[in-house]
């Protein structure tokens, strides 16, 4: 028989995405709503570690679905990798009443969640991260505020690479995900898009592309890098040097984790965090909430972890195609 729930916890690991705020505060009102008592875990799994944990209202999540970041804040714990530290944490929630656990997270965040699962405590996961790298989802909460930040930034670039004629390398997040990338590639109409899934390293294949857009009559040239490939400086001091074209790099770093969540942010994300406690209150635990054809689903995290994403090989003919 499963386990009744009666008291559940909410934390945010990882890497902070904009809308994490708004599925905090579906989890909260949502389990009030169906006669839950709620607490906050602060600083992920470190807080837990370290008994961080506040009881939560419906006025504690007031005013948060606009702010950006996490209200319970946010820490990497490289501790609960460990089964000792696991166990403790499956202590820690005992000690506390907590019966289950609401996750927002990536994938290591999931990992956490599913050792804790082992440990007894039943465990929901929520896919909070601006990479758009969880293969069970069509969508992960803060992809599309960022890619949106990117998108703003990239354009403004752009002006001023017009107006100075020069080759822009502008590098974006999302670690070894190239989906910021290839949708802000074909968003701020790009000349060249590194993706780690694609690019084969062929600098030559960039520099002849450059060479080429200029005796066309192009004055400016944008590079679209993804954050797993790198190296933007330097790749912009090789290609000036191959070319005679002035490059200059731009990494555009934390500001796209940062800023006030899409409506898309906030709805997909209060729909997750609601979804979320009701599959605890089903008695289910190891699990992922996810979107998928039109529809919330959730699946086993192990199930989830094991699957593959790959860049859409459609969409990256269109990105190829429309360059020309």
């Amino acid at each position: 028989m499963a386990k009744e729930i009666k008291t559940i916890a909410v934390l945010t690991s990882g890497g902070d995405a904009p809308g994490m705020n708004a599925a905090i505060r579906a989890v909260v009102r949502t389990a009030l709503f169906r006669g839950l008592k709620v607490k906050g875990i602060k600083r992920g799994y470190n807080g837990l570690l370290n008994e961080e944990i506040i009881d939560m209202e419906a006025r504690n999540v007031s005013d948060i679905l606009q702010r950006g970041g996490t209200v319970l804040g946010t820490a990497r714990c490289l501790e609960f990798k460990e089964q000792e530290y696991q166990k403790k944490g499956a202590e820690i929630c005992r000690k506390h009443g907590i019966d289950g656990i609401i996750v927002i997270g990536g994938d290591g965040s999931y990992r956490g969640a599913q050792a804790l699962s082992r440990q007894g405590i039943n465990t929901v996961g929520i896919p909070g991260t601006i990479d758009l790298d969880i293969a069970c989802t069509d969508y992960t909460i803060g992809f599309d505020t960022a890619v949106n930040t990117a998108m703003q930034a990239i354009d403004k670039v752009k002006d001023t690479s017009s107006s100075h004629e020069r080759c822009s390398i502008i590098e974006v997040m999302g670690r070894n995900a190239g989906y910021i990338a290839l949708w802000c590639g074909i968003a701020n109409g790009a000349e060249d898009v590194l993706l780690p899934e694609k690019y084969d390293y062929n600098e030559q294949e960039i520099i002849n592309h450059i060479i080429q857009s200029r005796k066309r009559g192009k004055t400016h040239h944008i590079i679209i890098n993804a954050e797993g490939i790198g190296h933007s400086t330097s790749m912009a001091r090789r290609i000036e040097a191959a070319t005679g074209v002035e490059t200059r790099a731009t990494i555009l770093g934390y500001m796209q984790r940062g800023g006030s969540p899409t409506a898309k942010d906030r709805f997909y994300a209060s729909i997750m965090g609601a979804y979320a406690v009701d599959v605890l209150l089903q008695g289910k635990t190891n699990r992922v909430v996810g979107y998928r054809k039109g529809e919330f689903v959730d699946f086993d995290i192990e199930e989830a972890l094991q699957m593959k994403k790959s860049i859409d090989e459609y969409q990256y003919e269109v990105f190829q195609v429309l360059t020309i």
